[in-house]
């Protein structure tokens, strides 16, 4: 910064010399002039002066328009932080532009990010932000650039390596990064605090492109799990352990880049922000009306819901429970409480005008992927409720930014097949020993912001919605 500075109040020097000089020639032209006008008058060799003047005349302009544009329209040289001047590249903004994220290690000394500028502005690059990460050891820099579109990525590494970056990460970015990091760190803290369930996602969009894990406090051999994560987390290049307020522990991979201290401070700060605001979930509901004009409501469901999907689970056949959780019916109860709990995804629930819970739809964080889980009780099945929760958890999971949605089901499970299609999306199949898997590719287009409020958009109270 103290290289920046200095080369902006660097003083210009003041062209008096040249404007001296300009005059001077101003004068003599004049005087020249009016000797060649009375030798002409005068002499008997008038005309031949007269073409040996155009001559000189046309020669001493050509002169003076070469100097100038030398001397008067040079651009400015650069000073870097080692004293080493560059020329100023044409600051121009190129027709076609494209974005990258870059992160490089640098020096933690005077003139390193001098040089870099230097490097950007020399293949003009324009710097939109820049985030600094300091380490024990030198100092990493974050940029969002806009280059022109005929600059490659191993170019743009090169000129930076050249300029002292080492250890240099680059990659494609988009719109959404044009967000300064102060807001977008406020926009998931005001999630997290409106939704327990949004720290995972807030966490991936925090960190880009990683892998979370949630571990329940309770792991086998009755050992608990977030033993192994310290009250404060702990942090070892490419993967950070978290503890989770709910017990347990949370875990974040992302190979391809180390985390910094800086990004490990912040995933922490949000992590206690949900510890601090405990268990929490949006107020909201939608009425549905269904063809024989039965009203139901479909709500965010947790763990308060549990006696409620017991009850349901008893009144499911043994069929239903085996389709659904793929093993024995009377395993299906223990499923519940881990399904239910908002750090492991979303859950919807379906009510009927008495208050009994008939279905319910998951969302599941698996990992970077998503998956998609249903169960209605047999007494409401094949009534368009299925497709329903269906269609609303893959517009849960667009707006989480997720690329695909999955689910696990049997090849004999036609109804499952069947709300799958109703998406009117990509679909892959895979089957293996009578399991099928179906992947549903989501459209970006499709995808809506949340609202400012963290709310999903898909609950608003009093509102009813009549289906013939």
């Amino acid at each position: 910064m103290t290289d920046v500075t200095s080369a902006k109040s660097a003083r210009r020097p003041h062209h008096w010399r040249r404007d001296l000089v300009e005059l001077a020639a101003l004068f003599t032209a004049v005087a020249v002039a009016d000797a060649v006008a009375n030798s002409i008058a005068h002499g008997p060799d008038g005309a031949s002066l007269l073409i040996a003047s155009a001559v000189v005349l046309l020669a001493t302009a050509t002169f003076h328009t070469w100097w100038a544009r030398k001397h008067s329209h040079a651009p400015p040289e650069v000073v870097t932080g080692a004293g080493v001047t560059a020329p100023a590249a044409d600051f121009g903004v190129p027709a076609e532009t494209v974005l990258w994220r870059m992160r490089t290690t640098v020096r933690d000394e005077p003139g390193s990010l001098a040089a870099l500028c230097v490097a950007f502005a020399t293949r003009r690059v324009d710097i939109l932000t820049l985030q600094t990460h300091p380490l024990s050891e030198g100092t990493v820099d974050e940029f969002l650039l806009r280059a022109p579109a005929t600059l490659q990525a191993r170019d743009l590494t090169r000129e930076v390596a050249a300029a002292g970056g080492s250890g240099t990460w680059i990659e494609r970015a988009d719109a959404h990064d044009l967000v300064d990091t102060p807001t977008r760190v406020l926009g998931l803290a005001t999630r997290t605090a409106l939704d327990s369930a949004e720290l995972p996602l807030a966490l991936r969009q925090l960190l880009g492109r990683c892998t979370i894990h949630s571990r329940p406090a309770e792991s086998a051999g009755g050992r608990r799990s977030g033993e192994g994560a310290p009250v404060e987390g702990a942090l070892d290049e490419t993967s950070m352990v978290l503890r989770d307020p709910s017990g347990g522990s949370i875990t974040v991979e992302r190979p391809y880049l180390p985390f910094t201290p800086t990004e490990f401070a912040r995933a922490r700060a949000l992590v206690e922000l949900d510890a601090r605001l405990g268990p929490r979930m949006p107020v909201g509901q939608h009425i549905l009306t269904l063809p024989e004009g039965e009203e139901i409501t479909v709500r965010r469901a947790d763990q308060d819901d549990l006696e409620a999907a017991l009850a349901m689970h008893a009144r499911c056949s043994a069929r239903t429970l085996g389709l659904r959780y793929h093993g024995p019916a009377a395993d299906a109860d223990r499923y519940l409480d881990h399904l239910l709990s908002p750090r492991f995804g979303r859950t919807l629930a379906v009510e009927t005008s008495s208050g009994n819970l008939v279905a319910l739809g998951h969302l599941l964080w698996d990992g970077d992927e998503t998956e998609v889980a249903l169960i209605v009780e047999d007494a409401w099945q094949r009534r368009g409720i299925g497709a329903e929760l269906l269609a609303r958890l893959v517009e849960l999971a667009t707006e989480a930014h997720s690329g695909t949605v999955y689910a696990v089901t049997q090849s004999s499970h036609t109804a499952m097949v069947a709300a799958m299609r109703s998406l009117g999306l990509p679909l892959d199949y895979q089957i293996e020993e009578g399991t099928l898997v179906i992947t549903a590719r989501l459209e970006p287009k499709a995808a809506r912001p949340l609202p400012p409020h963290g709310d999903s958009g898909l609950f608003e109270p009093d509102r009813s919605e009549r289906r013939p």
